[in-house]
């Protein structure tokens, strides 16, 4: 019985899954070499790979530029991955920023959350990164923008910029099936105790004439600021309270204290 023909392709994978690096290079370097061959882009991803395999770098990455230089939108797209990855590993970030650019102008949907992520990591200054981010989140993947929105929140919170956080937070769990939920939801509810700690503080230096009115809002910064971890900041509010001028404020500020002795 005659055998199959097989593609030079097929044969090229074959051998590196068996461990012929050596047959599998030579073969997706004669497909890659070709201009004129339909599967130029994945033969030389293939190439890339297997150069990497065999520790040579040099001749990895001129294989994934030749892939990248196709256009290809998935093949170039890989290539674009490898060598960010190879740049990355050798601490050589402006190179790995402009691979990883390259994969988001060949626009493909899959890459873009990855791309996105990395150029954050990537990033030289926290508006860069927080851009990044943002746009890691508005792609929507479940994985990656569950990450993004939480390092957005992270970053948001450390400068004191809750409502921000809180934006990025729900912009997350609107996604379908995201990742992560109860600790995107703790955030949330991290970010929503800094904005009610906030408008208590507005609340207690407005200082206005209803002394119960101001005399629940020092009880509650207090009492609120604690799960923040501010255990002197609420006790400097409640001290407040208790020397104030007006002397009902104090009072009333002396009873809601009393009420946990």
């Amino acid at each position: 019985m005659p055998e199959v023909d097989t593609r030079p392709l097929d044969t090229a994978r074959r051998l590196a899954e068996d461990g012929d690096l050596d047959g599998a290079a030579t073969i997706f370097a004669e497909l890659a070499a070709d201009p004129d061959e339909p599967d130029r882009a994945q033969a030389a991803v293939g190439l890339a790979v297997v150069l990497q395999e065999r520790g040579d770098v040099p001749g990895a990455r001129a294989a994934a530029r030749t892939a990248l230089a196709t256009g290809h939108p998935e093949f170039a797209a890989q290539a674009a991955c490898l060598l960010a990855g190879s740049f990355e590993r050798e601490d050589l970030p402006d190179q790995a920023r402009a691979a990883w650019q390259a994969a988001l102008g060949l626009g493909n949907p899959a890459y873009l959350a990855p791309a996105h992520m990395a150029l954050a990591r990537l990033a030289t200054g926290e508006q860069e990164a927080r851009q990044a981010l943002r746009a890691a989140l508005a792609t929507g993947d479940p994985e990656i923008g569950s990450r993004a929105a939480q390092r957005l929140a992270e970053s948001f919170l450390q400068e004191g910029e809750a409502g921000l956080a809180a934006d990025a937070l729900l912009g997350a769990l609107e996604i379908p099936e995201v990742a992560d939920a109860p600790r995107l939801r703790v955030l949330l509810g991290i970010a929503h105790l800094e904005l009610a700690c906030a408008e208590f503080a507005a609340a207690v230096e407005e200082d206005g004439d209803d002394a119960e009115t101001g005399a629940l809002a020092i009880e509650l910064l207090a009492r609120t600021l604690p799960l923040r971890g501010r255990d002197e900041d609420a006790e400097q509010v409640w001290r407040y309270g208790l020397e104030h001028a007006d002397e009902r404020l104090a009072e009333e500020v002396r009873l809601r204290l009393d009420r946990d002795a």
